[in-house]
């Protein structure tokens, strides 16, 4: 139970500061218990530690939500998930770490998420684009593949449909 506690404890606080930068997270149990007892989110933003889950934002909590969801599959990973708009209260920068977050810590496992927001679509290596036109949803799939950078720009590697 322990060895369980501390693992997910660290792979909250990785993924914690992976997708909202300058803070940290960790899952401690109420003052004067053990962990055995019970556990809570603890969240701190520039080394200042939040009394309460009440002070943060609703883009903040889902990021905590789901890095805390995403610690557990850590510990016991799966081969496939599915999550929902999990970004539909975060703006396109936290959006664009989630799937950066999803590329580094699970990259023997797949996803399927919904999302809208093109920071998600990025991160992607097959897209599915669905649509409604004269009462009937068509869907078509696009593989994204990896460009070789423009010489004259400078760029670096963009994701571009084939």
């Amino acid at each position: 139970m322990r060895n369980t506690f501390r693992v997910v404890n660290k792979h909250f606080s990785k993924i914690f500061k992976t997708l909202l930068p300058f803070t940290d997270a960790k899952l401690a149990p109420p003052e004067g218990q053990s962990e055995l007892d019970g556990l809570e989110l603890k969240v701190a933003f520039n080394g200042t530690w939040k009394k309460s889950l009440s002070e943060l934002s609703g883009g903040q909590k889902s990021l905590l939500a789901l890095s805390f969801i995403l610690a557990l599959l850590r510990y016991k990973p799966a081969p496939l998930y599915i999550l929902d708009e999990v970004d539909a209260a975060l703006d396109l920068s936290h959006t664009q770490n989630i799937g950066t977050m999803i590329r580094k810590y699970f990259p023997q496992s797949q996803f399927i998420i919904v999302s809208l927001k093109d920071g998600m679509y990025s991160n992607a290596s097959v897209l599915f684009k669905v649509s409604f036109s004269e009462g009937t949803s068509q869907v078509n799939r696009l593989q994204r593949q990896i460009a070789a950078p423009k010489k004259s720009d400078g760029s670096k590697n963009k994701y571009m449909a084939s």
